[in-house]
């Protein structure tokens, strides 16, 4: 990945978010550094089910080289990671805390990821809780709302059209595997 989005245009995919809601929670620069920097990924309401999106999202992201660390509580293991009840469970530094679970629980995620140390909340694509945002956010995390981790991922490696999708980035080049 480049320093910057390059020629990325204005991302216009549907959003519950205000127009500046937008600039503080779903910035590609911002993105784009956390893609790059984080390593560890907890997943707080991640499934068992391999049809859900949540265990859909966290294989994709192990297979990219992510270590993911599910938290679910009704869980011993998921895609052989050991499983925990919740974020102070974790007897290590998460880089980021990626959720999906509903708006409403979202506020105590926030809280819990402030106090385990993480470095960033990450509200997948139609989760919004702007409660959630501005506890991480004064906690000082970097904050993510409305957007999939997977597809971000996707989209700033080069390998969402392969799906059909439009990535919204202009590019002669193509993207290195």
């Amino acid at each position: 990945m480049g320093p910057g989005p390059g020629l990325a245009c204005a991302i216009t995919l549907n959003s519950a978010l205000t127009p500046e809601q937008q600039r503080l929670y779903q910035d590609p620069r911002l993105i784009q550094r956390l893609l790059a920097e984080t390593r560890t990924i907890a997943i707080v309401g991640l499934s068992t089910d391999p049809q859900r999106a949540s265990w859909f999202v966290a294989s994709y992201l192990q297979k990219e080289g992510y270590r993911i660390i599910p938290v679910n509580p009704k869980a011993d293991r998921i895609l052989g990671e050991k499983a925990y009840p919740d974020l102070a469970s974790v007897p290590f530094k998460v880089d980021m805390v990626d959720v999906f679970r509903p708006a409403a629980e979202c506020p105590a995620v926030a809280r819990q990821a402030v106090a385990v140390g993480a470095k960033a909340l990450w509200l997948q694509l139609k989760l919004v809780s702007i409660e959630a945002a501005e506890i991480a956010a004064k906690g000082g995390l970097a904050v993510v709302v409305d957007r999939c981790v997977k597809m971000e991922h996707g989209r700033y490696r080069g390998r969402l059209h392969w799906a059909g999708m439009n990535t919204e980035i202009i590019s002669a080049r193509k993207a290195r595997l």
